[in-house]
């Protein structure tokens, strides 16, 4: 059996997200700290015990997220699981920064601030209202890219997540993504509709954003990782930290190619897949791009010990 351990992004958070593990395990409560001490400020009293609305803002759900699921590694570690459990990581957007801190690319507290900066430089990148980002249902990544291409008319509308076979975002202007949805029902899709974000992720729209995350990754330590990481835009596995570094920029306005990623590491010998911190997103998505792929949640304790015993 071949094991790979995953990551999930912005959408799986919710308040009280890790606060089992950090009652449960000392260094999962360490990692929270860790963050709070590195954003200065107490974002662990936010996810514990603040309101959603303020947990969804992109710069507190990024860090917050991959706060969980570093939390449930350091549950897993002490449980006598390690990061070389796993033959590959990889994450779905932000939780591919998340990939990094568990393989020991990044420390814990470059991580969080690598994430409080590029939230707040892909909110900054556009105005609220002029981006918009929507879901189609029922029609593949080609098909859906086809539709962008036919609904910019000028404005900037791309194909911006393969999340599985029937499920494909579309990112750019506001007015372009609501005639995609409208041509992708015309194509056949089951469901075309705008998603509650505030931001046009994945898109040429984040170019400003591009830029912020390469000063800032170009100003931090990346180590090798102790496992190969897959990232978003390459769906290949990679362990250079200066190609990674360079793939992180990339990220920024590049389609998450996430059923590709997990076709290659299917591809590559992993039976199994662990969706590690907050939500089953992840795992649904998993099945339905490989159904010979078995599934694990890891966000509380019983998940720990659970995965433990396996």
């Amino acid at each position: 059996m071949s094991i790979a351990f995953v990551f999930p992004g912005q959408g799986a958070q919710t308040i009280g997200m890790g606060r089992a593990l950090a009652d449960a395990y000392p260094a999962s409560r360490a990692v929270f700290e860790e963050v709070d001490e590195a954003l200065g400020e107490p974002l662990s009293a936010l996810i514990w015990e603040g309101d959603q609305d303020t947990l969804i803002l992109t710069q507190n759900a990024q860090p917050a997220l991959m706060a969980t699921s570093i939390a449930a590694i350091r549950a897993l570690e002490a449980e006598g699981v390690g990061i070389d459990s796993a033959a590959y990581v990889a994450g779905h957007s932000l939780g591919e920064y998340s990939a990094l801190c568990a393989a020991g690319v990044f420390s814990v507290a470059d991580t969080a601030r690598l994430l409080r900066t590029r939230g707040q430089a892909m909110q900054e990148a556009v105005p609220v209202g002029v981006g918009a980002m929507a879901a189609v249902l029922g029609l593949d990544f080609a098909a859906v890219a086809e539709v962008a291409a036919e609904a910019a008319q000028g404005e900037v509308c791309q194909a911006a997540n393969d999340n599985d076979p029937g499920q494909v975002v579309v990112s750019g202007h506001k007015a372009a993504v609501e005639r995609a949805c409208e041509i992708a029902k015309g194509r056949g899709a089951k469901r075309a509709m705008l998603l509650p974000v505030s931001a046009p992720f994945h898109c040429a729209m984040m170019e400003p954003a591009a830029a912020v995350m390469k000063e800032a990754l170009a100003g931090v330590d990346m180590k090798a990782p102790a496992v190969t990481v897959v990232p978003n835009v390459r769906a290949a596995g990679e362990s250079d930290p200066a190609v990674l570094r360079g793939l992180l920029v990339d990220q920024v306005t590049g389609a998450v190619r996430w059923r590709e990623s997990v076709a290659w590491m299917a591809g590559n010998g992993v039976t199994e897949i662990w969706e590690i911190g907050a939500g089953k997103a992840l795992s649904g998505m998993i099945r339905r791009i490989d159904r010979e792929v078995a599934t694990r949640a890891v966000g509380t304790p019983d998940d720990v010990v659970a995965a433990r015993d396996a």
